[in-house]
């Protein structure tokens, strides 16, 4: 490993089972860490140094486990704390026994590639909150007897007044035409409609 490349980057090693010394550790680290590494007990991190650990903001994180569940417990905590998960390996340690080591490597999620911030704001009408289109087809199936489309609801819908989402079910263009709905059909939809309170009856 380049040694340039080693002055350049901090590591934070803590792989003690002496939760006291660790915590000493920790606490008197006098820098932030680039990268920490840690390779705690089968108990995982201690809970006192975890948040600790996760205050120094390190770009990335090698967690090394040697038992699941305390990694997974530890793992929540630092997803909550801003990192995800970029890579994680299982390593046979132990050949011919139930045990495997993980490596985990986590990245801090403002440092992660790729990483998309997106707000979803879902339009979504009070009738439209009220039933899917399969809930509504299950409906219709089982007081009728007999199968609606997705065609056939939407068309209904608009029939009825209920604003779908933009560009819902929509024709590909304005000179396609689509089969109509069936009367008995349509009768079943709106019955549908006012079983959800999607319309009144």
């Amino acid at each position: 490993m380049d040694n340039g490349w080693l002055n350049r980057s901090q590591f934070l090693l803590e792989r003690t089972d002496l939760e006291n010394l660790h915590l000493k550790v920790v606490d008197k680290l006098g820098f932030n860490p680039d990268i920490i590494i840690l390779d705690p007990p089968r108990d995982g991190i201690h809970p006192k140094a975890l948040p600790k650990i996760l205050d120094f903001g390190a770009k990335k994180i090698v967690y090394i486990s040697c038992k699941p569940t305390s990694f997974v417990r530890d793992l929540k905590i630092m997803e909550v704390a801003g990192y995800r998960m970029e890579k994680c390996v299982g390593v046979d340690m132990f050949p011919n026994t139930v045990n495997c080591e993980t490596v985990c490597l986590l990245s801090k999620l403002s440092e992660a590639k790729n990483h998309i911030s997106v707000k979803v704001d879902m339009d979504v009408t009070a009738a439209e909150s009220k039933a899917t289109y399969h809930e509504i087809q299950d409906w219709v199936q089982e007081k009728y007897g007999f199968h609606v489309s997705h065609l056939n609801i939407a068309k209904t819908k608009r029939k009825c007044g209920i604003i779908e989402w933009q560009n819902y079910n929509l024709p590909k263009s304005e000179e396609s035409r689509s089969p109509e709905t069936p009367e008995e059909k349509g009768e079943a939809i709106i019955e549908a409609f006012k079983a959800f309170q999607m319309i009144k009856p």
